[in-house]
Order: C-alpha cells, then sequence, then structure tokens
C-alpha cells in the first residue's frame, strides 16, 4: 500500500511539474527555444513507447524507428492528398498500430524468441529504410504525394483546426499540442500500468508460464502492449512530420533506433519518467556537440551507453530514487536495540563486577553457567 501511495504520489508530482512547464516555458523562452524544446517533447513521446513496451512488457524492440517513420510518413501522404489534417493524424498513430500488430502477432503467437524479436525488429526497420530510400523517381507517388526517395518529402502542410484546413497551428499551439500528446501519454500509460491489464502485462514480463497457468494468455497482453507501443511512437513520427514540415529516410535508420535504446537505459528501465529524462538530455547533449563540431556526436553516445552499462546499470531515476530512499530511512531509522542493550551492559557491568558477582556468560565454579 505505501508503494503503491508513493508511485501515484510521483505520478502527479511528474504531471504538475510537466503542467507547469508546459504553461510557462513559451512565456520565457524564445521562438528558436521554444522548437528546440518542441522537438524534445516529440522525442520525449518515442522514448516513452519504448519504456513501455520494453521497461514494463519486457518486450526489447529495435523497430520503434520503423513505427516513428511509419506514423511521419503516413501523415504527411494523407495530408497532401485529403488537406485537411485530423483524418491524416488520426491515420499516423492507427497506421503504425496495425503494423505493430501484424507484426507483433507473427512475432508472439509464432513463439519467437526474444533474440529473434530483436532481430525481426531491426531488419524490418532496415527493410523500410531501403524501400523508401529507394523511391526517388517521378513514379513513385501516392495520390498526389510522391514518396522523394532519400531526398524525403518536404512542405508538409502543418496541423489545422478540426474542419478548417485554412487555420493551421502556430508554432506556440504546436507546443502546447505536443507537450499535452507526451503528459497525456505518460498518464494514461501510468493509469493502465495500475490497472488489472497493466498487472497482467507486468507479470507476463516477470514470469510468463505462471501468467499462463493463472489462465491468462500472456501472448494477447504482449500484443496489446506492443501495440500501444507502435501507436505512440506513430504520434511522435506525426508531430515529428510537422515540427520541421518535413520527413525523410533516415529516421527510419539504424542510428535512430540504437538512440531511442540509450534514452531508455540512461533515464532508467522499468519507469517513463526515466526515459524522458533520459532523451531530454541526450538530445540536448547531442545538440551542444553538433553545434560545436569538435567531437563526433555518435563516439560520445557510445561512451555515454558503456558508462551507464556498467557503472550505473539502473538509470539516473531508480539509481537516485535508491540513494534518496536509502537516506531517509537512515533519518527516520531510530537506535536499534542492539546499540540501546550495549549501552546498558556498559552501566550495568561495571556494578556487578565491584560487587562480586559473576557475569552470566562466565562460567561457575562447576564449570557450567551461573
Amino acid at each position: 500500500m505505501k508503494a503503491f501511495t508513493q508511485s501515484w504520489a510521483s505520478c502527479v508530482l511528474s504531471l504538475v511539474v510537466g503542467i507547469a512547464l508546459m504553461l510557462g516555458l513559451p512565456g520565457v523562452l524564445d521562438d528558436y527555444d521554444l522548437i528546440q524544446v518542441t522537438i524534445y517533447a516529440v522525442m520525449a513521446i518515442l522514448a516513452v513507447s519504448l519504456a513501455f513496451i520494453w521497461g514494463f512488457g519486457g518486450i526489447l524492440c529495435f523497430g520503434q524507428a520503423a513505427f516513428f517513420g511509419l506514423g511521419a510518413y503516413t501523415y504527411a501522404l494523407a495530408v497532401i492528398n485529403l488537406g485537411d489534417s485530423s483524418v491524416p493524424f488520426l491515420l499516423a498513430i492507427v497506421v503504425p498500430a496495425l503494423f505493430a500488430a501484424i507484426l507483433g502477432y507473427v512475432i508472439f503467437y509464432g513463439r519467437l524468441s526474444d533474440v529473434y524479436m530483436g532481430v525481426i525488429t531491426l531488419t524490418v526497420t532496415l527493410i523500410l529504410f531501403n524501400l523508401v530510400n529507394s523511391t526517388a523517381g517521378p513514379e513513385w507517388r501516392i495520390g498526389e504525394a510522391p514518396l522523394g526517395g532519400f531526398n524525403g518529402i518536404p512542405a508538409i502542410p502543418t496541423l489545422n483546426v478540426p474542419g478548417k484546413p485554412d487555420e493551421v497551428l502556430s508554432q506556440k499551439d504546436l507546443f502546447y499540442l505536443t507537450f499535452g500528446c507526451l503528459l497525456a501519454v505518460y498518464a494514461g500509460l501510468r493509469v493502465l500500468i495500475a490497472s488489472k491489464i497493466g498487472r497482467v502485462i507486468v507479470a507476463a514480463r516477470e514470469n510468463e508460464q505462471r501468467v499462463l497457468l493463472l489462465g491468462y494468455d500472456a501472448r494477447a497482453y504482449k500484443l496489446l502492449a506492443f501495440t500501444l507501443g507502435g501507436a505512440i511512437a506513430g504520434l511522435a513520427g506525426c508531430l515529428f512530420a510537422n515540427w520541421g514540415a518535413f520527413t525523410s529516410p533516415t529516421i527510419f535508420g539504424l542510428a535512430q533506433s540504437a538512440q531511442i535504446i540509450i534514452w531508455v537505459i540512461v533515464g532508467g528501465l522499468g519507469t517513463l519518467i526515466g526515459p524522458v529524462i533520459g532523451c531530454v538530455a541526450i538530445q540536448w547533449l547531442t545538440t551542444q556537440i553538433g553545434t560545436q563540431q569538435a567531437i563526433n556526436a555518435n563516439l560520445v553516445l557510445g561512451a555515454i551507453l558503456v558508462v551507464f552499462v556498467l557503472l550505473v546499470p539502473r538509470g539516473i531515476v531508480p539509481s537516485i530514487g535508491l540513494v534518496l530512499e536509502a537516506g531517509w530511512r537512515r533519518l527516520r531509522r531510530p537506535a536499534s536495540p542492539a546499540a540501546a542493550s550495549d549501552v546498558h551492559a556498559t552501566h550495568t557491568e561495571p556494578a556487578a563486577d565491584h560487587a562480586g558477582a559473576l557475569p552470566r556468560s562466565q562460567p561457575g565454579p562447576q564449570g557450567q553457567a551461573t
């Protein structure tokens, strides 16, 4: 009960801080910094998608970049053909979710091991990268939208007020929408994890065979978590395409897939707020390195991954939580009974010796304890 209360207290605190940042940052940041914070929020949504399926579902997926890219391309192609962004926004979530459901069904109901899960998801990501990268000719188009190949799709129409294609969202409106989506995804996943479905998902991560013996189809719950993670990644892809009004095959790349995993490891596996912090920290560090052009960013990311795997395997947030909990227990811990008895013995034993009595631990004249 205490752990449950602490969990919800941390959730409420995170949401309060998030709402305060969402309402306060536009008043203190200029347009450039606001754009940077917006992309941090977009990538944080992508990090949370993997944090859920890996940290709570036990599914190490190397294919979050595939769902992320599908969301971006689905939105771009649909909005160019339809004009209004309401339906494309929904399609950018539904299409990656359906793709994740099909892929997950093949993997989980095909009883493939975790090793094959990683290999298959990584292979699918690379296949999509090569497929989209080879569509540079003018014949490669869907309706009015050219795929663009390695050049990508430029000048993507941004989100508009539903039903009013001419009223597009401003940069500040996009910031509010992105940050609001991040808070909604975080709160929704916390509620799901606390529900019966979430508890079964976590139980399947710990011991799938025991879950089966209790009458639950662990594969179905894993498929649900995997599909939901794909939908959240698709949402992040849609917001990414709106952020820069551009998308290209690089979002399917191996570097993007590896970066998402680094965010989760650095922030802390088994948490939702940890990968958000890890994502923002790594993104900020990468941006700073890119502006200086003195050190290779990929080399720095590799070094960070090695350091955290070897020295801080729990990640930032769980490690800080353990330190704070240990300090709080030490402050509240009363004097131990052993220490109290030692203090009592220190004051009583000299008096007994002075009176000529034998200590209880010493043998009497017959070699037995008196």
